[in-house]
């Protein structure tokens, strides 16, 4: 589907013709996305500056940024990052901020989890103000810090929540360069968690995921082996909606990284989901969900089990809600709700092993409501609630259970939309577009790798940063 504002971006001469013009037209800039599996090093010769402030962080940080390849400029005490970065081919520079000649750089990584009081937030400033410039197009800029609830006094949990706040603002401010901003909050006891989360939102992996305060703690155990590269190799996948769309890029992303991917859909998609099996290696099972017996049928069919399960399955079925018949409220919550209560209880009795994921598709609409949807959004703030109160549950068997929330993607449904609905949904964001399959596709495969086990119950948002709801 096209965006023509994209393309237009997308051509020197035209951009500059229209910003010449001064035309009311938000140009956005085309995104840098991953390609391909996962690799050793990742940030290979991108060039990232750190501020430090806090010892358990800083040593995960520097051990991290230089084991995934990059070249760190240091703001402040070097020594924690020395002897990382001399072991692994990289050792540090020094960061001087007053610096007008320094080259871009591809993100800004700040340590705000020291900040106690208000006064020391000036540090944001300081450290972000003379850098935000010499940001390249499609840059990072990450904050981390701990979780308000964690600190001993109300000055250090304001303080704390204060960047959340500076983030979400950041991320408007950077979106137009196609440039994101996240705010990691690491729990106390957590901080080897850090490292894995680190690679995926400074990563093109993460290039329509903006705006995002992520939680990692401790409480699902970390499984014995952590690999980089092929991390899913010998797991079985599960992947539900998964003949066309973002099912089918879901299923693609997985087996990518060494997953069995057993592919199911309705039984009237039998023909692509086939074609999309032999494509991957996978497996194909049609089943309607809807069908009372359909739980125990896939629990018949995943043989000796499954390590990680997609909840993808879902639809629409749109009206304002005076004009909403009674069957199509049944049709959307059974399908987008109900239908992962059941298979989830099925699985929960038997296939699922220890160390496993389970990821739901909620949406947007979940979070902020929609109007004409009110089936829809009820049924994907469902969802969430599904995922925060299991996610507790499972965290003592090593199982993690999170959301992710897709804004506007552009899929055959979303082509169908009237054009000018269609061309403000795609604006609405500080990114200005519509997001890709392969993005909502990215943040289900990082959240089913064994490094994610630091986020549970959690909702991802793949939206550029959605302006509507938070």
């Amino acid at each position: 589907m096209r965006d023509l504002l994209l393309e237009i971006a997308e051509r020197p001469l035209l951009r500059r013709l229209i910003k010449g013009l001064s035309l009311p037209l938000p140009l956005p800039q085309s995104l840098r996305r991953g390609r391909g599996a996962y690799v050793e090093r990742p940030l290979t010769d991108q060039r990232v500056a750190v501020s430090v402030h806090d010892e358990s962080i800083g040593n995960v940080l520097a051990r991290g940024l230089a084991e995934a390849g990059a070249q760190c400029l240091v703001s402040g005490p070097i020594e924690t990052f020395s002897a990382a970065g001399e072991a692994w081919g990289r050792p540090p520079q020094l960061l001087d901020l007053d610096d007008k000649s320094l080259a871009p750089v591809h993100a800004l990584v700040f340590d705000a989890s020291g900040i106690s009081a208000a006064g020391e937030l000036v540090a944001l400033h300081d450290f972000f103000s003379p850098l935000l410039p010499r940001l390249r197009t499609c840059g990072r800029v990450v904050v981390l810090g701990r979780p308000a609830w964690e600190q001993t006094s109300f000055e250090q949990a304001s303080v704390q929540r204060a960047l959340e706040g500076f983030v979400r603002s950041v991320a408007k401010e950077i979106g137009r360069r196609g440039s994101t901003a996240q705010l990691i909050q690491v729990e106390e006891g957590a901080e080897d968690r850090l490292a894995a989360c680190l690679r995926f939102v400074l990563s093109a992996r993460s290039a329509y995921i903006t705006g995002q305060p992520i939680l990692l703690s401790a409480a699902v155990r970390a499984p014995a082996a952590r690999p980089w590269v092929f991390p899913l190799e010998g797991r079985t996948a599960l992947v539900t909606g998964a003949a066309r769309g973002i099912g089918a890029a879901i299923a693609r992303r997985l087996a990518t990284e060494g997953a069995q991917v057993v592919c199911l859909d309705r039984p009237s998609e039998d023909g692509a989901l086939s074609r999309l099996a032999r494509e991957i290696k996978g497996r194909v099972l049609t089943v309607d969900l809807t069908d009372a017996d359909a739980p125990e049928r896939v629990v018949a069919q995943l043989g000796e089990g499954v390590d990680i399960v997609v909840h993808n399955a879902g639809i629409t079925r749109d009206k304002t809600l005076a004009r909403m018949r009674r069957e199509l409220w049944e049709q959307v919550l059974d399908v987008n709700l109900a239908a992962i209560h059941r298979l989830t209880r099925a699985l929960l009795g038997g296939p699922l092993r220890d160390d496993g994921r389970i990821i739901c598709l909620s949406s947007i609409a979940g979070i902020a409501g929609n109007a004409g949807q009110s089936n829809y959004g009820c049924a994907k703030a469902g969802v969430i609630g599904f995922v925060e109160h299991l996610g507790e549950q499972l965290s003592a068997r090593g199982i993690s259970v999170n959301a992710v929330a897709p804004g506007f993607i552009e899929t055959r449904m979303t082509s169908q939309m009237p054009v000018g609905i269609r061309e403000v949904a795609r604006r609405l964001n500080s990114l200005s577009q519509g997001g890709l399959p392969e993005d909502v596709a990215e943040a289900v495969c990082f959240l089913a790798t064994p490094g994610a086990c630091g986020m549970n119950s959690q909702v991802l948002r793949v939206c550029g940063g959605a302006l509507i709801g938070a």
